[in-house]
């Protein structure tokens, strides 16, 4: 299993539940697929450097998890086809020095 970094920004005018089942449903899609979910930093809601989707302000969150590849399409179709998600990335982590 490869390790990753998943950064998501979801739209900014939601409730506090509604970030929440954002993440529980992120984490579920990783645990489900056989993956392992290694960390997670919530920065909140901050300011964008340009509209997304006509928004400012977007809420961020970063993950760490390791999981395969069939994980990482599974975790790409499903934020791209949420309506929550303003934009997202996820890049491997290369521990080569």
């Amino acid at each position: 299993m490869r390790e990753y970094e998943l950064m998501y920004i979801a739209r900014p005018n939601l409730e506090a539940a509604q970030y929440e089942a954002l993440q529980e449903r992120v984490t579920g899609l990783i645990n489900a697929d056989g993956g392992e979910l290694t960390g997670l930093e919530v920065w909140g809601k901050r300011k964008l450097a340009y509209p997304i989707k006509h928004e400012t302000d977007g809420y961020y969150v970063v993950l760490t998890f390791k999981g395969g590849d069939k994980l990482v399409e599974e975790l790409n179709r499903v934020l791209n086809i949420t309506d929550e998600f303003l934009r997202h990335k996820i890049f491997r982590i290369d521990k080569r020095k």
